[in-house]
């Protein structure tokens, strides 16, 4: 299996959010548009370890994502050079998705086209909610003003192809709030939005301050609620419901994503990234100096990695973890193909008593299991949980 996706990790905030643990770099004051040494540095790092990458197994790209962080801080010159290096290494496909996730209150007009210029033809605006009492109890350091103003010039710069993000179940998060947030982002007409239920971790603030069923994060109940909400209303509305949290008008469903819930390889660059190649999964260092020392010793390896290759049967577990997050979920004759009848038994025979109650589907025609929408979604870990007892100890 070729790869033909790239993940980016731009690690730079101009402060933590409250439910965030991803491996960041605050830059606080020193996070304007200018292309400052701690930028120039990481992505030096960064297209170090781009070139020390072997090609042999990638063709050109179809997908790229700048995730982090917030991307939208890192300076054009910095982009450009990422994507030059890439292009240069792996080549990039003249119709690929390059997608950059952008927080309001950190670009501008100027900016926005100054991406596209080079090819970003997706964008991700990271909204999560349209209360300025709730963005602050989160430590985001946008408004509503911020967001009105970031849509405008998202249209002003004709991106015709661009996302919202939402977080339910925030804390002092009521039921009309949720709705409000909904009906705002329908409003905007983005092509795909991503809704999010709060997940605490328990090294972030959130995590360390609240437990789950605390005051005043929402009850389970009120979060279920939440959730059948969002998929009410922005099917209504004309999305289609494609992944667990994920809701597109037709053809605007993320190339990238889908990558990585079908299963496939894909190059993972930065710190804290992870890459899935030759059925190996890595991840580099969280930390700047870390990662630094990583790289300098993957060039010394000439981009090898010795890590072990998953097992078949977590081939298995990971294909179907992965795949019911999809509306259109796995297809069990493939399932039957790579691995062997007896697990395509297994596996109907495990989830009956789910199917006789309507929380998993399954399609006899086209061989294709999958869960029901929304109330399957809901009870995916615990659908999961049923699966992994059955099949973890297996060998296929």
């Amino acid at each position: 299996m070729m790869i033909k996706s790239a993940y980016i990790h731009i690690p730079f905030c101009k402060r933590r959010c409250f439910y965030c643990d991803f491996p960041i770099t605050v830059l606080g004051d020193n996070s304007g548009n200018s292309y400052s040494l701690w930028q120039q540095e990481y992505v030096d790092f960064l297209c170090q370890e781009i070139i020390a990458t072997p090609s042999e197994n990638t063709s050109s790209l179809d997908t790229i994502f700048f995730g982090g962080g917030t991307p939208s801080l890192l300076a054009v010159e910095g982009l450009a050079k990422i994507l030059s290096t890439l292009n240069q290494h792996f080549g990039i496909n003249s119709n690929a998705e390059i997608s950059l996730e952008i927080d309001p209150a950190t670009f501008d007009l100027t900016k926005l086209k100054q991406y596209q210029k080079l090819g970003v033809n997706r964008v991700s605006l990271g909204v999560q909610a349209f209360q300025d009492n709730l963005l602050e109890i989160c430590g985001r350091v946008h408004r509503i003003a911020d967001i009105n103003q970031a849509t405008d010039w998202i249209h002003q710069a004709g991106f015709d192809n661009w996302s919202l993000d939402l977080i339910s179940g925030l804390p002092h998060q009521t039921l009309e709030d949720w709705l409000e947030s909904l009906e705002s982002s329908i409003e905007l007409q983005p092509k795909h939005l991503s809704c999010y239920d709060l997940v605490l971790e328990s090294v972030t603030a959130f995590g360390k301050k609240y437990a789950e069923g605390d005051n005043p994060l929402p009850p389970s109940e009120m979060t279920a609620q939440m959730y059948c909400l969002a998929s009410e209303k922005l099917r209504e509305a004309g999305y289609n419901h494609y992944e667990i949290s994920n809701y597109g008008k037709q053809g605007y469903e993320c190339r990238h994503n889908q990558v990585y819930w079908h299963n496939e390889f894909y190059h993972g660059f930065g710190m804290g990234s992870a890459s899935y190649s030759e059925n190996k999964r890595f991840t580099r260092p969280r930390t700047r100096k870390d990662y630094f020392n990583w790289v300098k010793s993957y060039q010394e390896n000439q981009g090898i990695i010795d890590i072990p290759t998953i097992t078949k049967n977590e081939q298995l577990l990971e294909t179907l973890m992965l795949g019911l997050r999809l509306k259109k979920g796995v297809n069990l004759a493939q399932i039957k193909a790579n691995f062997n009848q007896k697990i395509y038994h297994q596996i109907l025979q495990c989830l009956d008593k789910f199917l006789e109650n309507g929380l998993v589907i399954f399609d006899s025609v086209f061989d294709r299991l999958s869960l029901a929408d929304p109330e399957g979604f809901l009870y995916s870990n615990t659908i999961l949980t049923a699966l992994f007892a059955e099949l973890e100890t297996q060998e296929n």
